[in-house]
């Protein structure tokens, strides 16, 4: 089975170490230098057992936090001068976002607790509690309506948004449903068309807020672990295509989602440059602003009432102008690294026969180097609007919450890992 995974991987190569070779596994390859490290040192191995959490990811992703929380501050600092946020102060949105993240690393140190046979066994009744909070949504006086859309349920003085619990509950979810159906998934209908359906599901309700851009990561986070999971190609090329014809019927037989693609191919129209396009419009501008070095941080202008929604969906804009081409380069390479981390991590766990925890650091790749996509390319004009936040660094209490849990739950991964590695229990 093991076997089978890696041969139909095609992020082995890319995403392997550097250092693999042939078909060494990883565990192999860290065995043998970590034997070899503490031989010279005149250490036993036993007397001096490697570090059991990735310290590079902590790291990465506390530098993500922290350049998201500055730019989230740039963004929203002028924001109380629109008559519409009249009443807030100037670090209102700053001071909420901190209190954000605090929750969430909170809440991301219990996850880490967590052993991963729990979030196995958890995983079904997790779908479930997702798709009853995304049915609430829809009761009138349970969920805030924000330009038409019902995406957040009220909590008292906060808000939470069921979508983004949605992604790691499908996640959880499809990563259990391949574990058990293993045997079976050569078969269309015993291995795809039960998960196909819970996705569908949970896709009409998305689409009944609307919420078009959870529910294509979503499909995509399910998709890639049925891929990875050993569907094979054939099976996976139908699965795609019915979920191409679906998103271009959804697009075609919905007026405003048509008018969305015309301002994308042309944001510049008189018909669209005050309406469906001025996001990207302004966008544009601000990125162009920027040109190689930014017009330095706190000096956009584009954030000044110009670009709506500058702390969230349009966090890259800002970064882009005050930091300009080399500082959206780097961003880019951070989200690579953190993907291919997370992938490497994933690989590990298989190549360690913990199928299910490696499936999971693999959906969690997918899900944040896809939607980490999708952001980039809406905020440079490459790809339609979407409601998507940038994973770790957009203003979203919600978003940062469950991002913070997923990251926790595949450093678990690599702890339990390496415990393994070092010939303990997982």
């Amino acid at each position: 089975m093991m076997q089978a995974l890696h041969a139909r991987n095609p992020f082995k190569r890319w995403f392997g170490p550097r250092e693999e070779q042939g078909e060494a596994l990883p565990v192999q390859l860290g065995a043998r230098r970590s034997a070899y490290t503490h031989s010279q040192a005149g250490v036993s191995p036993q007397a001096a057992p490697m570090q059991t959490v990735d310290m590079a990811l902590i790291w990465v992703v506390g530098i993500l936090l922290t350049w998201g929380l500055v730019m989230v501050y740039s963004a929203s600092i002028a924001m109380p001068d629109n008559p519409k946020f009249a009443g807030y102060s100037h670090t209102h949105f700053l001071s909420r976002h901190i209190l954000s993240i605090t929750a969430a690393l909170v809440a991301a140190l219990l996850a880490f607790q967590v052993p991963l046979e729990k979030w196995e066994r958890w995983a079904p009744a997790l779908f479930v509690v997702s798709l009853v909070l995304l049915a609430l949504v829809l009761v009138p006086g349970l969920s805030k309506d924000v330009n038409g859309a019902k995406r957040w349920l009220k909590l008292g003085p906060t808000n939470f948004q069921p979508s983004e619990l949605g992604k790691l509950a499908v996640l959880l979810y499809a990563a259990n449903y391949m574990v058990r159906k293993m045997d079976v998934k050569e078969d269309f209908f015993r291995a795809v068309m039960p998960m196909g359906i819970a996705v569908v599901a949970m896709g009409v309700l998305l689409l009944w807020e609307p919420d078009m851009g959870a529910f294509l990561v979503i499909a995509v986070i399910a998709m890639g672990i049925l891929f990875l999971g050993g569907v094979n190609v054939r099976m996976f090329a139908s699965i795609a295509a019915i979920l191409l014809i679906a998103f271009g019927l959804m697009i075609a037989l919905s007026e405003w989602r048509r008018e969305r693609i015309f301002a994308y191919l042309d944001p510049w129209a008189e018909k669209y440059a005050l309406g469906k396009g001025y996001q990207l419009s302004h966008s544009l501008i601000a990125i162009g602003r920027g040109e190689i070095f930014g017009v330095g941080l706190g000096g956009s202008v584009e954030k000044l009432h110009w670009l709506p929604e500058a702390h969230t969906d349009f966090l890259l804009a800002v970064i882009g102008e005050e930091l300009g081409l080399v500082g959206v380069v780097v961003l880019i390479g951070m989200f690579l690294w953190l993907t291919r981390r997370i992938m490497h991590i994933g690989r590990r766990a298989i190549a360690l026969d913990r199928v299910f925890a490696g499936l999971v650091a693999e959906g969690v790749a997918i899900w944040m180097g896809f939607q980490a996509f999708i952001n980039m390319g809406v905020n440079l004009g490459a790809l339609p609007t979407k409601g998507l936040t940038l994973p770790l660094m957009s203003y979203g209490g919600s978003a940062i919450l469950i991002n913070l849990v997923a990251l926790a739950i595949v450093l678990r991964v690599e702890h339990e890992n390496r415990r393994m590695m070092q010939g303990g229990r997982s």
